[in-house]
């Protein structure tokens, strides 16, 4: 419990609103949570895995039309539509309380309300910020205190501070027309209704720590970002520490959580795991960019997770894990979903609920957005600061996508200002695992299109702005393609592990180690200044994949430029003139 007012008075105002039968605090003890968890399996909220080898899993299955993220449904209530920009849907505020409280009224008759005070970052930590989600869903208090900090020891922290996010959440009726995830900046809160799947409902994830996180960092001057956090550790013990921005399904969990190709491990090299997803950044008393991941746990996909794809995040798995929507094995009360191995149940239970032989079924047995939530402890390569609260100073920020021609494996910016274009350029070419049509270049910034709570046009401005705080001790920015395809649409680069390659050289570049050749774009690395040792690859394939088209190039820049008349008058200036800069450097 806590005797913070500013708290207390908007419980019993959400009280009022949803009125339940009964309240419980979450305290954050081992005890309550075992309670909760004996409760979630008696009502069929949660299914019991084998113990034996999988101790302390469960298993839990969503409404089968509440599966994913529903960004059509996502709304920032800033005061002024234009603070919203024109990537973000917008409702004037008044109107969405109005909205969301008539929806939610009464919706907990019946329930328990349970109160979950939790930490986005180490307790305490400078880097910290403290949120209170009210929820009836027990499915959510399990996987808040695998994903925050949570308990009695986050109102210690907080005290009588009025400085915290409000966080409603409402299962209702799991009615998709009326389903809303709103996010009032000014106000600190996010409001969710009629969802209960993890990335609607835990909202301490993208909704605090990117959409209200990333508009408290340009006011106070720091910064959320979608970003991983991995350190690369090199035979003399040294490590240096990397952040880099990915849209969804171009590797970036597994590039968090990297295996060094046997020649990297033989001397001695190591990659440590502070995140995999978010990235909190602040200048430190040094004048450097210092990174916290403000999660505790990994929210991952679950298809195509294996032995082989990310060995880590497989080993992450194994104990104290909730899966959400994967298929389950009777004749041992394991699961499996997709990708996982080659050995399917055949007396099984598909993510819906019903009876499914994998060997025979063409239905698949997982849902491809299916999840695991896994504490960051249980991760081989956890790193050593991951719960320090310090941070840690990050040398290179990398930004990517997944484009089969145009972009090389990887290029430096030519300063920061220059990256944070490269950054506002980042686009992927949609797959078949998208809706729609195949091959067409969807732009993502930064990888925060679907998560910036605010214009994004003042949101490359505050990046800009960042820079000139940085000065000479910004990072150095680079891009990253790990998926150029040859005439055959097969990956000329092998990736995975052998990534390690291209960091190598970034880290040099940043060490004013490594030589590079000045494109148009950018800086390119010889072709003999990348490791091959060990890997099948020829220099001459290596340097196909270093190559700078300029025709592809001025036809990617018509496109940049059809992008930012997106932003209007708030698109930098200095970005139109980087704009200008690349158009003239490829003619």
């Amino acid at each position: 419990m806590t005797k913070n007012q500013s708290v207390l008075k908007w419980i019993e105002e959400m009280k009022a609103l949803v009125t339940p039968k009964d309240v419980v605090w979450i305290d954050g003890s081992e005890e309550q949570l075992e309670a909760l968890r004996k409760e979630a399996c008696t009502t069929g909220e949660m299914i019991k895995l084998n113990q034996e080898k999988l101790p302390g899993c469960y298993l839990h299955r969503t409404a089968v039309n509440d599966v994913a993220r529903v960004e059509d449904r996502t709304f920032i209530c800033s005061r002024k539509e234009e603070d919203a920009g024109p990537t973000n849907h917008w409702m004037e505020p008044q109107k969405c309380y109005k909205m969301l409280y008539d929806i939610a009224r009464g919706s907990y008759k019946g329930r328990t309300m349970y109160v979950i005070p939790y930490s986005m970052g180490p307790i305490g930590s400078p880097f910290s910020k403290i949120g209170v989600e009210l929820t009836d869903s027990i499915y959510v208090v399990l996987n808040m205190s695998i994903m925050t900090r949570t308990g009695d020891k986050v109102w210690e922290s907080l005290g009588d501070s009025s400085d915290w996010v409000r966080g409603l959440h409402a299962k209702c009726d799991i009615d998709a027309e009326k389903r809303y995830i709103c996010h009032f900046p000014e106000d600190n809160t996010i409001i969710s209704v009629n969802s209960g799947y993890g990335g609607n409902v835990l909202l301490g994830k993208k909704c605090f720590a990117l959409r209200i996180a990333s508009f408290l960092g340009k006011n106070e001057g720091w910064m959320a970002e979608h970003m991983l956090i991995l350190g690369v550790q090199n035979p003399k013990g040294e490590i240096k520490y990397i952040s880099a921005a990915f849209p969804s399904a171009c590797g970036k969990t597994n590039l968090a959580m990297l295996i060094p190709p046997e020649v990297y491990r033989k001397k001695g090299y190591k990659v440590w795991t502070v995140g995999d997803d978010i990235a909190w950044m602040r200048i430190g008393p040094d004048g450097r960019l210092w990174a916290v991941n403000p999660e505790n746990g990994f929210f991952g996909v679950a298809p195509g997770t294996n032995a082989k794809s990310n060995p880590n995040a497989l080993e992450c798995t194994h104990k104290g894990t909730i899966f959400t929507n994967v298929a389950e094995n009777l004749d041992d009360k394991t699961v499996w979903w997709e990708g996982l191995d080659k050995n399917p149940p055949e007396n099984g239970v598909d993510w819906k609920g019903n009876p499914w032989n994998g060997k025979t079924s063409t239905e698949k047995g997982a849902h491809p957005n299916s999840r695991f939530t896994a504490p960051a402890k249980n991760c081989p390569c956890v790193s050593p600061e991951f719960d320090k609260g310090t941070g840690v100073p990050i040398s290179a920020i990398i930004f990517g996508g997944r484009r089969a021609q145009t972009t090389p494996l990887v290029y430096q910016s030519r300063d920061w200002n220059n990256g944070v274009f490269v950054g506002s350029i980042m686009a992927s070419e949609t797959t078949a695992a998208a809706t729609g049509a195949v091959g067409v270049v969807r732009r993502d910034p930064m990888a925060m299109l679907p998560f910036c709570g605010y214009h994004m046009g003042d949101y490359f401005q505050h990046w800009i702005d960042m820079g000139e705080k940085l000065g000479d001790k910004a990072p150095k920015i680079f891009n990253v393609n790990w998926f150029r395809l040859n005439q055959d649409g097969h990956f000329i680069w092998p990736g995975f592990g052998d990534n390690l390659r291209v960091l190598e050289w970034i880290l040099a570049r940043c060490e004013g180690k490594a030589d590079a050749v000045e494109t148009p774009i950018g800086f390119v690395p010889k072709a003999e200044d990348i490791n091959l040792d060990g890997l099948d690859m020829s220099r001459e394939t290596l340097q196909s994949i270093l190559n700078v088209n300029k025709e592809q190039w001025a036809k990617e820049a018509e496109g940049i430029s059809e992008f930012y008349k997106k932003f209007g008058d708030k698109m930098p200036k200095t970005l139109k003139e980087e704009l200008n800069g690349l158009q003239g450097r490829l003619k």
